[in-house]
């Protein structure tokens, strides 16, 4: 049956300029990359330090207007607002900062292409 999400997908416009953002700012680690035939885009396989989930930088041909959206992903912290203070010392830009609910505190970022997630706690 199913164990778990291997990957989830997000779309780029420019795969080099993303991977410096995702492993700099971010801090993601690089588990593949490698060319996928001539003319095509490379695979890029990057792991949150500590998960198990890994995300691609990757856009299918067909899905280039996803670039830059509202992406279905919440990445987790254990206190969002100190990895909100170091993301930003860091460059990287929230469209709303911390917000606390009754469920948990939550912050939206954006990636360098205008990709949005979400980064709560638990």
């Amino acid at each position: 049956m199913i164990k778990c999400i291997k990957f989830a997908s997000i779309p780029v416009k420019d795969q080099d300029k993303a991977l410096k953002f995702y492993t700099t700012a971010l801090g993601f680690g690089i588990v593949t990359d490698q060319p996928m035939g001539p003319g095509q885009q490379r695979w890029l396989e990057l792991r949150i330090p500590g998960a198990e989930t890994k995300v691609v930088l990757f856009t299918p041909d067909g899905h280039e207007d996803r670039i830059g959206t509202f992406q279905g992903i919440s990445f987790m912290t254990d206190d969002v607002e100190k990895t909100y203070a170091e993301l930003k010392k860091r460059g990287v830009e929230f469209s709303e900062g911390p917000t606390k609910q009754a469920w948990g505190t939550y912050a939206i970022f954006k990636d360098i292409d205008g990709n949005q997630f979400v980064l709560g706690s638990k």
